[in-house]
C-alpha cells in the first residue's frame, strides 16, 4: 500500500512539472493552441514507446526479420512507426531549427501508415504556429522523461491527458468547456446509467471524456470492453482530433464520423439507436439554426420545433430520437432548461413529461465547471419505465416506474478543491447513484424512500400541479430538522428566561448610552 502512495505522489509531481514546462509556451502561443502541441507530443511519445516495446519483443523472440512488417504490430493493436516518426528520432533532433517541421512530418507519417488514425492528428500544426525552438526543445526533453508503458497497471498517458485537459479548461475559461466536462460529473452519469453492454452515443463528444469513463466503468465492474460500441460526433476540427487521439492512446475503438461536423445539420449516425447516451451539450447555444431551417426535421416528430434562440431543447429531442426502446440518456444542461417557457420550450417539456420520458432530474451544485459558475442540472430520459430485467454485470430487476419521476436535489453536495472550483466526492456520487438505483427497484440497493430536502418520487399529477417545471427543489421540500429530544414546554421556558435576561441587559445598556450622551451635552 505504501508503494502505491509513493507512486501517486511521483505521478502528480511529473504531471505538474510537465505542465510548468508546457506553460512556458504561453506568450508565443495561445493556450487554446498549445494544448494541441502538448497532447500531440505526448501521443507521439506514447505510440513510440509502445512500438519500441513490441519491436524489442520481436527481437527477443528471434523474429528480427519481422521488425519492419506492419502486421506484426497491428495484430496487438500497436501502431507501426517508420523511423522518421519515432520519438528517438524527434528527441535526437529536438535542438534543430526545423524541429517543428520534423514533428509535423512524424505526425503525418504515423497517420498515413495507420488507417485507424486517419483524421486524428494535427496537420502541419507545429510549423504553422512558429514555435520558439528552445521552448519546444525543453518540452520535448520533459516528455522524454515519461515512461508511458513501464507500469502495466497504471494508465500513465491517460492520467496525463485528463490532467492536461482539466488544466487547459481552467486556463481557457469559457472556451475550455467546448472539449472538457469535469470528471466527477462524467463519473456520476456513468454510475447512474451503468453502460455495461450496448451502443454508447455522445452527439457533442468534445475530447471523448464520456467514452473514456464508460470504458473505465466497465473495467471497474469487471465487465468486457468488447461488449460496448462507441459512436460520437464533434463539430470543432481540433477537438475532433483530440477525441480521436484520446481514444487511440487507450486502445478504444469508436466511430466519431468521417469528419468533424454539426450534429444538427450533418448527423453522421442517422440510423443509430443507442442504448446509452451521455452528453454535455453547449449551454444555451444561440442562433443554432435559421428560422426556416430544420422546421420539419423528423427528430422533432410529435413535439414543437425547438426555437432558434436556444438549442437546449433541440439537443434534448435529438437525443430522444436516438434512444433504443430500452435506452437511457444522461446529459448536462443549464438550470434554465428545467423551467423555461420561452417560444415553445415549455410545451416541449410538457409533452416529454406526458410521454413519460423523464426518468430522473438532478440539481447539481454550482462551481463544478471551469466554463461557468452557474449551477447546472442532469437530465435522465428513457423510453421504457416498465418493469424489466436488464443484463449487465449480473441480472437486475427494475420495477415499473410508469408515471413516476425521481427528483434529487444535490445542490448542497460537493467539496471545494480550490478557491473557485468544487468537485463531487466519491461518496457524493455513490449516494446519488444508490438513491437512483434503489428507486428503479434494483434489489442490490435496497428499498427506496423519499428523503425531505434530498429526493422525491413524484407522479405525473405532481408535476402537472407544478406547471411541468422540473426543478427538484419544488418537489423534495425542506430537510426535516433533527429532534433534540427536549420537551416543548421545557424548551419554551428556557427560551423565555433567555429573552428576559437579554431584555434586562438591553435596559442597562440603554441607560449607559443615555448617561454618556448627557455627559457630552446631548441630553434632554
Amino acid at each position: 500500500m505504501a508503494k502505491n502512495t509513493k507512486s501517486v505522489k511521483q505521478q502528480k509531481s511529473f504531471e505538474q512539472n510537465l505542465w510548468d514546462t508546457a506553460d512556458k509556451l504561453r506568450g508565443t502561443v495561445e493556450s487554446s493552441e498549445y494544448k494541441h502541441v502538448v497532447l500531440s507530443l505526448i501521443f507521439l511519445k506514447f505510440v513510440s514507446d509502445k512500438f519500441e516495446a513490441q519491436r524489442q519483443k520481436l527481437m527477443d523472440e528471434g523474429r528480427g526479420d519481422y521488425l519492419e512488417m506492419v502486421e506484426f504490430y497491428a495484430k496487438d493493436n500497436i501502431f507501426y512507426l517508420p523511423e522518421a516518426a519515432r520519438w528517438s528520432t524527434i528527441q535526437a533532433q529536438s535542438k534543430q531549427d526545423d524541429i517543428a517541421l520534423l514533428i509535423d512530418t512524424a505526425l503525418h507519417t504515423v497517420e498515413k501508415t495507420n488507417k485507424a488514425l486517419r483524421g486524428a492528428l494535427p496537420d502541419n500544426y507545429f510549423s504553422r504556429l512558429g514555435l520558439d525552438t528552445a521552448k519546444l526543445a525543453s518540452l520535448i526533453d520533459s516528455i522524454s522523461d515519461i515512461d508511458t508503458v513501464g507500469d502495466k497497471e497504471e494508465d500513465v498517458v491517460g492520467r496525463v491527458y485528463e490532467y492536461f485537459l482539466g488544466k487547459f479548461a481552467s486556463t481557457e475559461g469559457k472556451g475550455g468547456g467546448e472539449f472538457y466536462t469535469p470528471k466527477c460529473v462524467v463519473n456520476l452519469i456513468a454510475e447512474m446509467i451503468e453502460p455495461y453492454r450496448g451502443k454508447i452515443y455522445d452527439p457533442c463528444c468534445g475530447s471523448g471524456g464520456m467514452f473514456v469513463q464508460s470504458v473505465k466503468f466497465v473495467q471497474s465492474h469487471h465487465g468486457n470492453q468488447k461488449d460496448i460500441s462507441i459512436y460520437g460526433q464533434e463539430q470543432t476540427g481540433t477537438t475532433y482530433k483530440l477525441a480521436k487521439m484520446n481514444l487511440a492512446i487507450r486502445g478504444i475503438s469508436g466511430n466519431l464520423g468521417e469528419v468533424p461536423a454539426d450534429t444538427f445539420f450533418k448527423d453522421q449516425h442517422p440510423d443509430l439507436k443507442a442504448d446509452f447516451i451521455m452528453a454535455n451539450p453547449p449551454f444555451n447555444l444561440k442562433q443554432w439554426r435559421a428560422d426556416d431551417e430544420l422546421t420539419d426535421d423528423p427528430r422533432w416528430a410529435g413535439y414543437e420545433t425547438p426555437p432558434t434562440g436556444n438549442a437546449n431543447y433541440a439537443w434534448i429531442l435529438h437525443m430522444v430520437s436516438k434512444l433504443s426502446e430500452n435506452g437511457v440518456a444522461g446529459f448536462v444542461l443549464a438550470n434554465g432548461s428545467m423551467s423555461t417557457n420561452t417560444k415553445g420550450e415549455g410545451e416541449i417539456r410538457q409533452k416529454l413529461v406526458k410521454n413519460d420520458r423523464v426518468d430522473c432530474m438532478i440539481a447539481l451544485p454550482g462551481q463544478l465547471f471551469y466554463t461557468t459558475q452557474i449551477p447546472v442540472c442532469l437530465w435522465f430520459l428513457t423510453k421504457n419505465k416498465k418493469a424489466q430485467t436488464v443484463t449487465g454485470q449480473g441480472e437486475s430487476n427494475y420495477r415499473d416506474r410508469t408515471g413516476e419521476t425521481l427528483f434529487i436535489d444535490a445542490r448542497n453536495m460537493g467539496s471545494m478543491v480550490d478557491r473557485t472550483h468544487k468537485e463531487l466526492t466519491a461518496e457524493d456520487i455513490a449516494t446519488i447513484a444508490r438513491t437512483y438505483h434503489a428507486w428503479r427497484g434494483e434489489t442490490k440497493d435496497g428499498a427506496y424512500e423519499d428523503q425531505p430536502g434530498f429526493c422525491k418520487a413524484a407522479t405525473l399529477a405532481d408535476i402537472k400541479a407544478n406547471d411541468y417545471v422540473l426543478t427538484p427543489g419544488r418537489y423534495v421540500g425542506a430537510a426535516a430538522l433533527a429532534d433534540d429530544g427536549v420537551p416543548f414546554e421545557e424548551k419554551m421556558a428556557e427560551l423565555t428566561q433567555t429573552l428576559y435576561r437579554q431584555m434586562a441587559e438591553s435596559e442597562k445598556l440603554d441607560a449607559v448610552i443615555k448617561q454618556n450622551l448627557e455627559g457630552l451635552g446631548y441630553g434632554k
